[in-house]
């Protein structure tokens, strides 16, 4: 007797986690998914091939401690364009911004 009550009171406990999921199921919400699409543009430059004022900027006192691995120049969204190049030293890696024109970037 004991045995038949135990498996009622699992088989209605069961029918009732069975139809709380199904109502959580029921019930979930709608998300939209928005993709954004950027518009900039990187090409990759060697770095011999960075113009003067750029090369001349890298070797400045302020950047001279770093050393360039690789460059890039961007096109953003808005007009404003700017070689990337990325710098280390020792173990630090950094990204630096600058005009064709060699002043930095923003």
């Amino acid at each position: 007797m004991k045995k038949y009550i135990l498996s009622a009171a699992i088989v209605a406990l069961t029918s009732v986690a069975f139809v709380n999921a199904n109502e959580l199921n029921s019930n979930k919400i709608n998300t939209a998914i928005v993709t954004v699409q950027d518009s900039t543009t990187s090409t990759p430059v060697k770095l011999e091939e960075l113009p003067e004022p750029v090369k001349t900027t890298l070797l400045s006192d302020a950047y001279k401690a770093w050393t360039p691995t690789e460059a890039f120049w961007v096109k953003e969204e808005g007009g404003k364009e700017y070689y990337q190049i990325n710098v280390t030293k020792e173990e630090e890696k950094a990204s630096l911004k600058i005009k064709a024109d060699g002043t930095p970037s923003e």
